[in-house]
């Protein structure tokens, strides 16, 4: 009788946990703007594609080592940007902050309203010659794309928003709101002399921003499991940065006779024991708002789970977990990058270094990060030193239901047909870091279709965007103004 009883009351458990999962999955519904497409602008593609071609030759490298940067093709970029784009330079107001950060201005109508600031960046990664089709700052046109370094990494975007910019002014478009773009020059090495001065100019003038938009996200296919669609991912935040040097001390002497553990030892072992004892992986914040944006999308199986992460949580984060990418973006990574020891083969070290780099989830911080790194290396001999010239927090995350998510997702739509709009955690870092204060919401996205196997060509080798990708973001950046600003 009681077992009776006892399998009576875990089949109706069974009903009922059934009903809940079968209900959840029927109210979990699309997020998706329902908008139509819409004409494109008469751009001429061939000619902005030119001009593209023609920043792409400008080398404008830039490197930890101050004495390796050449300043002089900055400045030749800055000319050529003068010469390409007339209206611009004659109907806006420029500013060069710094000596080479550029600040551009399109005044509105109307004071009263928020303004909103465009970021994009002027330097390029170094390249590696060999294994180019085409030569890296060739600019070359060929097969329906653009090549060569900063095409898609940050050129692209720079200069589509000039074009778009000079098109409106040719048009008679007159802004109600304000448009202000803010170009840096040192993103790739931290961008603390460009975007960085740019935000203090801009906080010592006591702006605020309805919105800012950086890089970051990009319309991918085929990285998110599950779904055939292009996916606009739209970074709302990203994570902190921060690395740290191990260090041990040890009396040195000859290789023939070594103790039972160096000052190499020492480190490794320290090192070891963080890849060993990794952070803990969350699926909250951007990374889970990923899928509550993509999970209606899905096909049923994968649509029941993500509606129901009450239930099946676990086995979603050992998923994600299992693939380098997706485990970034769950959890404050580990990485150790650079070692350090004797400067011959047959001398034990005096020193041995380590360095390992975090990136840090909103749920960690610096702090924490430093404390939970010595409690685990748990050896008084190895010395924790934070390096001090890159040490970001964890941005805060920018809401997905106001005005401006809805802006930003609604011009998506328009101009790039049939991509999903999905926020993201961003992985690395941007520029839009600096301007963190300036505005509750800083996304990161540039309006560009990156297939899967072009991603590799970002600081790779081969970088490209295709002619059509750069008409849709030039089209992008005409609508994000018109929807703004008119």
């Amino acid at each position: 009788m009681a077992i009776c009883i006892a399998i009576s009351l875990l089949a109706a458990l069974l009903l009922i946990l059934l009903a809940v999962i079968a209900i959840r999955t029927a109210l979990f519904r699309s997020k998706q703007l329902s908008v139509s497409a819409i004409a494109s602008w008469p751009v001429d593609i061939a000619a902005a594609a030119q001009r593209l071609s023609g920043a792409i030759q400008v080398p404008t490298v830039s490197s930890l080592e101050e004495s390796q940067v050449d300043y002089g093709q900055l400045t030749r970029f800055r000319e050529y940007l003068s010469a390409a784009f007339p209206r611009v330079h004659s109907s806006l107001d420029k500013q060069v902050i710094n000596k080479h950060g550029l600040l551009y201005t399109w005044k509105g109508s109307d004071p009263a309203m928020k303004p909103i600031l465009l970021l994009a960046h002027q330097d390029v990664v170094p390249v590696t010659e060999e294994g180019w089709t085409h030569p890296p700052f060739s600019g070359a046109i060929a097969d329906g794309h653009i090549w060569g370094r900063g095409t898609l990494d940050d050129k692209g975007s720079l200069m589509g928003t000039l074009e778009a910019v000079e098109y409106l002014l040719n048009d008679g478009f007159k802004p109600a709101r304000s448009v202000y773009m803010a170009l840096g020059f040192d993103e790739e090495v931290g961008g603390r002399e460009g975007a960085g001065k740019i935000a203090d100019f801009l906080k010592s003038q006591g702006l605020q921003f309805e919105y800012i938009i950086d890089e970051g996200g990009a319309a991918v296919l085929g990285l998110v499991p599950g779904l055939a669609s292009w996916v606009a991912l739209v970074g709302t935040a990203e994570k902190g940065y921060l690395s740290l040097e191990l260090s041990a001390e040890a009396p040195g002497g000859h290789a023939a006779q070594p103790p039972r553990q160096t000052a190499i030892g020492m480190v490794a072992t320290a090192v070891a024991k963080l890849q060993k004892q990794p952070f803990p992986a969350r699926l909250a914040g951007p990374a889970a708002a990923l899928f509550e944006y993509l999970g209606p999308e899905m096909p049923f199986p994968n649509k029941m789970i993500f509606a129901n992460l009450w239930l099946f949580r676990s086995i979603v984060k050992g998923k994600l977990a299992a693939n380098p990418v997706t485990d970034a973006s769950i959890r404050t990574t580990t990485a150790p990058t650079m070692f350090r020891g004797s400067p011959q083969d047959n001398i034990l070290p005096m020193l041995a270094t380590a360095v390992i780099n975090f990136r840090i989830l909103r749920e960690d911080t610096t702090a924490t990060v430093i404390e939970r790194v010595k409690s685990v290396i748990g050896d008084p001999r190895i010395k924790v030193t934070p390096i001090k010239k890159n040490i970001f927090e964890p941005s805060p995350a920018s809401s997905t239901n106001g005005w401006s998510f809805e802006i930003l997702s609604r011009t998506i739509r328009e101009t790039l047909p049939g991509v999903l709009v999905a926020p993201t955690l961003v992985l690395g870092r941007t520029d839009c870091t600096y301007f963190t204060g300036l505005s509750p919401c800083c996304y990161r996205f540039v309006p560009q279709r990156i297939p899967g196997d072009e991603i590799a060509s970002l600081h790779g080798i081969n970088e490209r965007i295709s002619i059509d990708s750069y008409a849709e973001m030039i089209n992008f950046y005409i609508r994000l103004m018109q929807n703004s600003c008119g």
